[in-house]
């Protein structure tokens, strides 16, 4: 029987010790307000660092020389790949190229109809592959 009370004894100094989070938990709310003050500090140091000026890459800078079936779009002369990009977009856009429905859709008309390889509609990430083609 003494057993018993050594087990009833300790289940009563187990309770006291279920209180220990709660202390936690109020030193927790406690130390909140010091901790909205880090960020502010991140912040501010992300602000000092000077922003450094993006650099093209070279390749894309090189003229390059679109073929007859492209230079109906572009034109004959040599130019960046980036250049030839921007001038298919503003002929497609002029043209109302995009599928209404679908915009990532180019339709192929008369002169993109040869630089798509015949397909009548391209997805514009199959386009730029297909442009790239025709680049010399």
């Amino acid at each position: 029987m003494p057993a018993k009370k050594k087990s009833a004894k300790k289940a009563a100094a187990r309770k006291p010790a279920k209180k220990a989070p709660a202390r936690k938990a109020a030193k927790k709310a406690a130390k909140r307000p010091a901790a909205k003050k880090a960020p502010a500090k991140k912040a501010a140091k992300k602000a000092k660092a000077p922003a450094k000026k993006r650099t093209p890459n070279a390749s894309f800078m090189r003229p390059m020389t679109p073929s007859a079936q492209l230079g109906l779009v572009v034109g004959t002369a040599a130019i960046p790949r980036s250049e030839v990009t921007k001038r298919v977009w503003n002929y497609i856009k002029s043209k109302g190229l995009q599928d209404k429905a679908n915009k990532r859709m180019i339709n192929a008309d008369d002169k993109l109809g040869p630089v798509f390889g015949g397909k009548k509609q391209v997805s514009m990430f199959e386009m730029t592959k297909l442009v790239n083609k025709h680049l010399k």
